[in-house]
C-alpha cells in the first residue's frame, strides 16, 4: 500500500466552524484492540501502516531495564518515567536526563537528539532571562536518548553509535517491538525520527495490541511481566515527568485517572492509550498530522467508551471542548468531534 492509499477514505473526526459554517475537517481513524489483537471498536483503515513516532517510546524502553541496564545504572521510577517521556523542558525533566547522563559516565554532548527550546514557556522564559541557550537536554526526547545511552553504554555499544539500527541496543529495541506487536519481521519497517533516533512504521491495531498488552500483561512470560508493570507504575507515580506541568494531556489523563490510563502522544497526529487492567487500547491517527483536533477525539472517544466519566472527565474539559478565538478574544467557532 503507497502512502497515499494509506490515508484515502478515512472517516472525518473533527469539523472545524467558523461562525455557524464548517470551514474545514480533519480526517482519521481509531481503533481499540485487544492484546489478543481482536478489533472491537473503531472507524477507519486501521490496518494500514502509520509511523508511531513518540507514542512507542514505552516500548522502546523495554530492554533497558531487561537488560539490566536500569539496574547497573540506578533508575529509581522517576528516571524510567522519564526514559519513556516527551518532555516539556523544564528543569524537573533537564537536571534528571544530566543526572542519567552522569551515572552512564557521560554528559549532554554525547546527545545525539539535537537541540530545542524547551515546550513549556515558563522554562523557555527562565531560559531567555538567565541569558542561556537551549540544549540537548530541553529537547523533549532526551529522557529517551538518555535511556538508550545507558541501553548501549551496558551492552558495549560505543556512544555514537547508540541509534545505528543496527547496533546491538537497536536490535534490542526493535525485537521488543516485534515481541509486543507480534509482527513479522518485515510488517516493522524503520526511518529516521525527529530525533534522529529509529522509528517504525506499523499497522495502527498493532500499536494499539501492544499497549493493551503492556497494560494488562498477564499472558507475558514473568520478566517482560514484571518490567511492564514497573514503566506503567513509573507513569502513574511521575505523570509530571512523562510530559510536563502545564497543557500536556498526557500528564492531565494519568492524574484523572488515578493512573487507570496509561497515555502517549506522538508527533503527526499520533495518540495512544492503554486502560490498565482491562486488557484494551485505543489508538487514534489524525490524518493530516496535526495536533488541533487530536485532543478533543481523543477524550471525547475515551468518553464515548466509558473510560472517562464523572469528576475525571470535568477535568479534562479544556482539552474536551475546542474554541477558537481571534487575536482580539472573539469567539470565531467551535471544532466538533464526529464519532
Amino acid at each position: 500500500m503507497s502512502s497515499a492509499q494509506a490515508f484515502q477514505g478515512n472517516p472525518i473526526l473533527a469539523r472545524v466552524h467558523r461562525g455557524s459554517w464548517v470551514e474545514s475537517v480533519h480526517r482519521g481513524v481509531w481503533v481499540v484492540v485487544d492484546g489478543h489483537g481482536n478489533v472491537l471498536h473503531g472507524s477507519g483503515d486501521s490496518s494500514a501502516p502509520i509511523f508511531a513516532r513518540s507514542s512507542v517510546k514505552c516500548l522502546q524502553a523495554l530492554p533497558l531495564i531487561e537488560s539490566g541496564a536500569a539496574e547497573r545504572f540506578g533508575f529509581d521510577s522517576a528516571d524510567l518515567a522519564l526514559a519513556l517521556s516527551s518532555h516539556s523542558g523544564e528543569a524537573q525533566h533537564t537536571e534528571r536526563v544530566a543526572s542519567i547522563l552522569g551515572r552512564v559516565g557521560l554528559s549532554k554532548d554525547a546527545l545525539r537528539c539535537g537541540s530545542a527550546p524547551p515546550a513549556d514557556r515558563g522554562a523557555r522564559e527562565a531560559l531567555r532571562e538567565a541569558g542561556e541557550k537551549p540544549s540537548a537536554l530541553h529537547h523533549f526526547c532526551s529522557g529517551k536518548h538518555a535511556g538508550f545511552l545507558a541501553l548501549a553504554k551496558h551492552l558495549g555499544v560505543a556512544p555514537e553509535a547508540y541509534l545505528n539500527v543496527d547496533s546491538a541496543s537497536q536490535q534490542a529495541v526493535r525485537q521488543a517491538l516485534l515481541e509486543m506487536t507480534e509482527l513479522p519481521d518485515e510488517e516493522l519497517t524503520v526511518a529516521i525520527d525527529g530525533c534522529s533516533a529509529p522509528t517504525f512504521r506499523l499497522p495502527l491495531q498493532a500499536l494499539a495490541r501492544a499497549f493493551a498488552r503492556a497494560t494488562t500483561p498477564d499472558r507475558l512470560d514473568s520478566t517482560r511481566r514484571e518490567t511492564c508493570q514497573r514503566l506503567v507504575g513509573a507513569v502513574a507515580e511521575h505523570p509530571e515527568l512523562v510530559a510536563g506541568s502545564r497543557g500536556r494531556l498526557c500528564t492531565a489523563l494519568s492524574k484523572a485517572s488515578n493512573g487507570d490510563l496509561f497515555p502517549k502522544v506522538g508527533a503527526e497526529g499520533d495518540y495512544v492509550v492503554g486502560r490498565v487492567g482491562h486488557d484494551q487500547a485505543l489508538a487514534v491517527k489524525m490524518d493530516d498530522g496535526g495536533q488541533r483536533g487530536l485532543h478533543a477525539v481523543t477524550v471525547q472517544l475515551m468518553e464515548h467508551l466509558g473510560w472517562l466519566h464523572g469528576a475525571a472527565l470535568d477535568s479534562l474539559s479544556k482539552y474536551r471542548a475546542y474554541q477558537q478565538h481571534n487575536d482580539a478574544g472573539l469567539e470565531t467557532g467551535t471544532l466538533e468531534v464526529e464519532l
